[in-house]
């Protein structure tokens, strides 16, 4: 029997716990606040995330590190922000054969590093990340999903692959890690601007265009840090940024929603009452774009209606931009040229 260590009580810890149950495996679930996990133990659910989804009472729910030490494979699964604090947990119980994955999507302010990065420098081996389109609602009641397993250690994907696949979750291998962070990192901002999108009713053709133009961005900042493009096409680019930003499952759509119906956007988070992670990782997806010389008008955008702007100016703003292919590559050869 597998023996899975998963760190966070969240959604999506909870329902990763209850999946990796469910089909046979040994499972531990961690979190950091004994209130939370109590009130797990007591419920038998976690009832303001995941109500009506029974947690298994074989499921070691446990506030205790040492309850979780020497795991077949070890997964985070808690906010962005608390990545590399919960890693340097992790390293203390992880065995010589530890395999160790993450969930967590978004990018480490002030480093600007991926989060992988973060952790891989805590516990001194590789990660694998696990990404793609998937509401913790979704899995947690066996909906078929789809999602992807990327490493730069193809052994470790394909052992997370081989151990967490089953009949409701389906998970293709990939090789590009950096790639399938970013399209998980930066789909949480174009979601919020979809949502915005929604709350001022401009309909479907902006959303599309939006969505569109918001990927052609990932996927710009994505090949300047060393990603394959390609992987924007698939379940960590595309995939997940469809589902986030059409889904009232999404935190940062509902977010952005708010903001678009006339809240601020600081009322709007306290409103959807949990972390944020596209507004959290707007600020450093600038910084990284300004950085490497990348535009990211729709990021420069966001961030300015986070501070204030008004949404409706936002869209003036972005259709008024200057004409331009929309081709990639033959627009940065006429960018090129421009500036010799």
């Amino acid at each position: 029997m597998t023996k899975v260590t998963i760190m966070g009580t969240g959604g999506f810890g909870v329902s990763l716990a209850v999946m990796c149950c469910r089909y046979g495996c040994d499972v531990t679930l961690w979190g950091k606040f004994p209130a939370e996990v109590e009130a797990i133990v007591r419920d038998g659910e976690h009832k303001k995330l995941l109500p009506g989804v029974p947690v298994d009472p074989a499921i070691r729910v446990t506030s205790r590190l040492e309850d979780g030490k020497d795991a077949d494979l070890l997964i985070l699964a808690v906010p962005s922000f608390a990545v590399r604090e919960t890693a340097a947990l992790a390293a203390q119980i992880l065995g010589p054969q530890t395999v160790a994955a993450n969930v967590a999507k978004g990018l480490e302010a002030g480093s600007r590093k991926l989060l992988g990065e973060a952790i891989e420098e805590e516990i001194h081996r590789p990660v694998v990340v696990l990404s793609g389109p998937s509401h913790a609602e979704e899995i947690a009641r066996g909906v078929p999903t789809t999602i992807a397993a990327a490493c730069r250690c193809r052994e470790k994907a394909e052992y997370v692959q081989d151990v967490l696949s089953n009949e409701t979750l389906r998970i293709y291998v990939s090789d590009d890690p950096v790639g399938a962070q970013l399209g998980g990192a930066l789909k949480n901002i174009i979601a919020v601007c979809a949502g915005i999108c929604d709350g001022l009713g401009l309909g479907d053709n902006a959303k599309a265009a939006l969505m569109t133009r918001g990927l052609a961005e990932i996927a710009r900042l994505g090949v300047s840090m060393g990603a394959d493009s390609t992987t924007f096409a698939g379940l960590t680019g595309l995939g997940d940024l469809i589902v986030t930003c059409t889904s009232m499952h999404s935190r940062n759509y509902r977010t952005g929603l708010y903001i678009g119906q006339g809240l601020s956007p600081g009322e709007a988070i306290r409103r959807v009452g949990m972390t944020v992670e596209g507004c959290l990782a707007a600020a450093t997806a600038r910084e990284l774009a300004r950085e490497r010389g990348v535009d990211m008008p729709i990021v420069e955008q966001l961030n300015l209606v986070l501070g204030g702007k008004d949404p409706r100016q936002a869209v003036s703003d972005l259709m008024g931009r200057p004409s331009r292919h929309e081709n990639e590559r033959i627009w940065l050869k006429e960018q090129a040229a421009q500036k010799q």
